[in-house]
């Protein structure tokens, strides 16, 4: 993440996500340092930064999202593990080292995504501050929703199934809803829930994040192609090896662009109703057009 007013939230989760995560020397060794390795090895900690900005914009404190912040980053670290695994995207770089399965065996790595999930919906239900367990019930509810077969892991079926094949901007549109956008939306819901906003807020919130969810998804697809390699940490092309369902391939690099900006726009129109305090927010969807595309 480059938004230096930024920088304080994603300390914070940093911190956060330390404390809540088991130490690398405990038993079983292995699987704790694989682990850590993926959910404390950087990242924009995007997740968990829209999920804090969220509960500001509602009028909550940032501190009392913290929690559910971390969590969504464990489901995040949880989810790219699985990716980059050879049944998966079959990938062999992630935040500029290794893939997790490189480093400690396919076996290990499918346990540590697994405990990853797990540690995520734990911290959910045993984490939440004083007087905000219903809330936080509420707010899992939601993470759990955006990763099944609604949502995250409905969409990584659709996107194996689509590899190769020709597709509609609807079907590829539906994919990322779910693949990328459905938890991109419930971290932003989270924090809304959290922070005790109403239904016109969380509304707006939803909106915000399903277009943010899919402006992030084709600015991803235009870095593959695009993109500088060691900037974004993991090989560009990729996409187009695996002849995977993208917005450049479907429209082109120009015609994806003026899409990316379109929702851009859409996202940053459904903060009307929040006001000054979804200043962030909007700043944040900018970013998702300059980011080097």
């Amino acid at each position: 993440m480059t938004l230096p007013e930024l920088e304080l939230y994603r300390e914070l989760i940093e911190e956060n996500l330390d404390r809540l995560l088991p130490p690398e020397d405990m038993i079983p060794r292995s699987i704790h340092r694989s682990i850590r390795y993926s959910a404390c090895g950087g990242g924009k900690r995007l997740r968990g930064i829209l999920c804090l900005l969220a509960c500001e914009a509602v009028g909550g404190g940032r501190e009392k999202a913290l929690p559910a912040s971390c969590a969504l980053e464990m489901v995040h670290a949880y989810s790219l593990i699985h990716d980059d695994l050879p049944c998966m995207d079959d990938d062999d770089l992630r935040r500029g080292k290794p893939t997790n399965h490189l480093v400690f065996g396919e076996a290990i790595a499918l346990l540590a995504g697994d405990a990853l999930l797990t540690a995520a919906i734990k911290v959910m239900a045993t984490k939440a501050p004083a007087g905000m367990e219903e809330l936080y019930r509420q707010a899992l509810v939601e993470m759990i929703t955006a990763v099944d077969t609604e949502g995250m892991i409905g969409g990584q079926v659709l996107d194996l199934e689509a590899e190769g094949k020709d597709v509609t901007l609807e079907e590829l549109m539906e994919i990322h809803r779910k693949k990328t956008g459905a938890l991109i939306t419930a971290a932003l819901r989270m924090g809304g829930i959290i922070g005790r906003g109403d239904k016109k807020q969380l509304a707006a919130l939803t909106e915000y994040g399903r277009s943010f969810g899919l402006a992030f998804q084709i600015g991803d697809d235009l870095l593959d192609c695009v993109g500088d390699a060691k900037k974004m940490g993991k090989k560009a092309g990729s996409d187009r090896k695996k002849n995977k369902a993208t917005y450049p391939a479907l429209l082109g690099i120009e015609e994806s662009r003026r899409f990316l900006r379109l929702e851009v726009d859409k996202a940053k129109e459904a903060l009307a109703p929040l006001g000054e305090r979804a200043a962030l927010l909007s700043k944040l969807a900018d970013y998702l057009v300059g980011r080097e595309c």
